[in-house]
């Protein structure tokens, strides 16, 4: 089983102020194919498609904007290429991967997940790898020290990341207010009395959408970086020094399904996906929204924008550091192996990846990003909470990757499904945890 030693860290530390250095290869300008064709080399001259599989369905948000913008540029250069967007949510894109992997049909570029999840992918041999890219230009060196480990197997990096994040709790100040509510949680006790002030007033608590299954783990992690006082949990499974029957993951086991007692999320929840879960919280239907940093931009292109602000996840049970983050290496663009263009795919991603930045700083989407930038996040126009939430990055003392960046894919799974299922009726913890032990000893 392939898992990564937990060094994120330092990797998101690196990610603190954006007053790094712009490295967007040419200052930012777009960068040249060159003889970057296909065969042979030279430039495209018969009509071609790639496609391009993302998780990035929604108009509204500065990603999806991104995506359009980059692409209609090097479409714009290139006549002859059509990129053809393949646009979906979360879970319906790891579905259709799975699918589409079992029929040896990846896309040409499509969207993987770092460690665990991406690995079985690389050892059927699906992915390209992508040094030869990352050599073009310097491009590598436009990543945070490190980062760029979570997608590489034996000295080979398969895809590039979109970001570098931390999970945070963003919050409503209009809706806490009305409910009375003047001080931020800061232990776990605070944030349950908070969720029912607030279901008491008709508000709902705390927006998610957990039939995209991870949502709700993503949670869960942060409650057990608590309980455990500190991070590596899962690693220290692995390495047999710790069982799922440990107290700590008992305990975090108690307090979610506590949240889900006090009435802290939204009716039906597990029929409510990962984007319709996040607008309950950005239409201000919501007062909190649990979730990675990544988000910023879409909050504030949303119409809470303004109203929102962010505090790190409570202690447990006076367990736990808040400067310890479930911390989140993007979800990362890869290459098919396969691809009847594979030349132009990696030139085109090769331009997509210097792009980025550039493109995701101009629309105030730069918080979270795995790529070095520089600039004045105020001179910028960035927001009151955009540039609270840079200033977090910068004491990070460590965290925990997610569940299924970490354990394979067989033991993610019955995981994912575990928790989800705590949404829907209450669970013996010790139960709980002892058929997570028994999952991962059958599939360690």
């Amino acid at each position: 089983m392939s898992r990564v030693k937990m060094k994120a860290f330092a990797v998101v530390a690196a990610a603190g102020a954006l007053a790094l250095t712009l490295a967007a290869c040419n200052n930012g300008q777009s960068a040249s194919p060159g003889n970057s064709g296909e065969k042979g080399g030279g430039n495209a001259t018969k009509d071609m498609t790639i496609t391009f599989q993302n998780i990035n369905p929604d108009p509204s948000t500065p990603s999806y904007k991104m995506i359009k913008q980059i692409v209609s540029q090097y479409e714009q250069n290139h006549p002859h290429v059509k990129i053809e967007l393949d646009s979906l949510n979360t879970d319906q894109q790891k579905l259709k991967l799975k699918t589409q992997a079992a029929a040896k049909e990846v896309p040409d570029i499509t969207i993987v997940n770092p460690a665990a999840q991406m690995k079985p992918f690389v050892d059927a041999g699906l992915l390209a790898p992508l040094n030869d890219v990352a050599d073009k230009e310097g491009l590598k060196d436009t990543f945070q020290d490190g980062l760029l480990n979570y997608y590489s197997f034996d000295d080979k990096l398969y895809a590039f990341p979109d970001g570098n994040n931390i999970e945070v709790v963003f919050y409503n100040k209009e809706l806490f207010e009305q409910a009375g509510i003047q001080k931020l949680p800061t232990t776990f006790d605070e944030l349950i009395s908070a969720v029912k002030t607030l279901k008491a007033k008709g508000i709902t608590p705390i927006a998610i959408g957990e039939k995209d299954s991870w949502t709700g783990s993503l949670l869960f992690m942060n409650i057990l970086l608590r309980t455990n006082e500190g991070p590596n949990f899962l690693n220290d499974v692995l390495d047999g020094k710790k069982t799922f029957n440990d107290p700590a993951f008992v305990e975090a086991v108690d307090a979610f399904q506590e949240l889900v007692q006090a009435g802290a999320f939204p009716d039906g929840a597990t029929s409510i996906d990962y984007n319709a879960g996040g607008n309950i919280f950005k239409t201000g239907k919501a007062a909190m929204y649990i979730m990675g940093t990544w988000e910023t931009g879409s909050i504030d292109a949303s119409p809470v924008a303004g109203k929102v602000g962010a505090f790190q996840f409570p202690t447990v049970n006076g367990k736990g550091n808040v400067n310890e983050y479930v911390i989140a290496p993007g979800s990362a663009f890869a290459v098919s192996a396969n691809s009847e263009h594979l030349q132009m795919t990696k030139d085109f991603l090769h331009y997509f990846i210097t792009e980025m930045p550039k493109i995701q700083f101009e629309l105030k989407n730069a918080i979270g990003s795995g790529q070095k930038m520089k600039g004045d996040l105020k001179e910028a126009g960035y927001s009151e909470l955009a540039i609270s939430l840079n200033e977090l990055f910068k004491n990070i003392k460590g965290g925990d990757l997610a569940f299924d960046n970490t354990m394979n894919p067989a033991i993610a799974q019955a995981h994912l499904s575990s928790i989800q299922n705590l949404f829907v009726q209450q669970e013996d913890s010790a139960q709980v945890a002892k058929e997570h032990q028994n999952t991962f000893e059958a599939n360690k």
